[in-house]
């Protein structure tokens, strides 16, 4: 435990953006749990809410406002998000505007997504042990198709032509690849595997492949594989032990990280942390705001918790955040979760659960 004086340190300001719909339901649990982690392990957390969320947009105008970006990038040390999506912006503009305006304007271009099974009662793959489900995906956060280069001709005509172009650059790509290999290193790692379709894309599968066999040639105690993507989804039902670190571009890692969270019993448990090492970076769960659960108690909030724990660990609090983790594992092997994994638990009382564990815990 952290018995440091908090007046000794310099405070580290958490942004939290709820958002909207069960954002706001897992967020409460989440901040609940950083709160007694706070005061538990005696850490200079600070967390301060920020009211950026459909309803403000709604009755402003305003998604992000103006000199956000900076105000983040320079004043806080880490940003925690629920989910955004609501049927009221049909266009989601309030969302695209704070999630990929954050993500591009911060430049945060790891996006890294453990896939960790908790308790094999959740797979739904027959005879995978907890120890056959453990890999991390890194995905390239800011590049590919999700660059919005593109457009419409003859709109609404039966001669429209809809055009979305994708874009890689070598900075983009070796910086992904490289964050991968050193992550691989770090954590005694010894496979990482990079993913396309260079096979039939083959402008941008040429830069990756180029960029992956230099970089892997600077770890030669790094195994270096190479799967297309769609074998590789095939090969993660077949045989998702044989991964430990997948790396991808911008459109495949959002796809099979899906994946990847179903293999770890669905997206109310998966995590995700949006990164730029060294500046500030972005936390958030995996799941969609779901506006119809919206304060229904039925939202899983350990998706939720697990990212403030991959914050916690961003933050340099390694104990802390394995504290919360085998909270989360406890719940789950005690049945103390919400419907969506059998439970009997509201949203509410899987926090409340969590704490009284963490206070257990701290306290032995």
């Amino acid at each position: 435990m952290n018995t440091t004086d908090p007046k000794d340190r310099n405070p580290q300001r958490i942004a939290v953006l709820a958002g909207d719909g069960i954002g706001r339901d897992v967020t409460a649990e989440a901040t609940k749990v950083l709160e007694v982690v706070k005061s538990r392990w005696n850490l200079p957390l600070e967390l301060v809410p920020l009211p950026w969320d459909a309803d403000r947009y709604l009755e402003t105008g305003e998604s992000l406002p103006e000199g956000a970006l900076e105000d983040l990038r320079d004043n806080y040390a880490a940003i925690f998000i629920g989910a955004y999506g609501d049927p009221r912006v049909p266009d989601m503009k309030h969302a695209a505007d704070i999630l990929l305006g954050i993500r591009f304007g911060l430049d945060l271009y790891i996006n890294f997504r453990p896939i960790k099974l908790y308790d094999e009662a959740l797979c739904p793959l027959k005879g995978k042990t907890v120890a056959d489900i453990d890999f991390v995906v890194f995905r390239e956060n800011t590049e590919g198709a999700y660059v919005g280069v593109g457009g419409n001709f003859k709109v609404g005509t039966p001669d429209e032509i809809a055009v979305q172009e994708e874009l890689h650059t070598r900075h983009g790509v070796e910086r992904i690849l490289r964050a991968a290999f050193d992550w691989a290193v770090a954590h005694g790692k010894s496979r990482v595997c990079m993913s396309d379709k260079s096979n039939i894309m083959r402008y941008a599968g040429d830069l990756w492949q180029r960029c992956f066999d230099e970089v892997s040639a600077d770890y030669p105690a790094i195994e270096a594989q190479h799967w297309f993507v769609d074998a590789l989804a095939m090969q993660l039902v077949r045989k998702p032990e044989q991964f430990e670190v997948i790396v991808t571009n911008n459109m495949f890692g959002d796809i099979i990280t899906d994946l990847g969270a179903a293999l770890q019993g669905g997206l109310g448990v998966a995590a995700s942390a949006n990164i730029h090492p060294g500046r500030v970076s972005m936390f958030e769960p995996v799941h969609g705001s779901a506006p119809k659960h919206a304060g229904s108690g039925r939202a899983n909030p350990l998706g939720a918790v697990v990212s403030a724990a991959l914050m916690l660990d961003q933050l340099g609090h390694a104990e802390a955040a394995l504290e919360v983790e085998q909270a989360v594992v406890a719940s789950i092997r005690a049945g103390r979760t919400t419907q969506d994994l059998g439970g009997p638990d509201t949203t509410e009382q899987v926090g409340d659960y969590l704490v009284e564990h963490l206070c257990g815990s701290a306290e032995k």
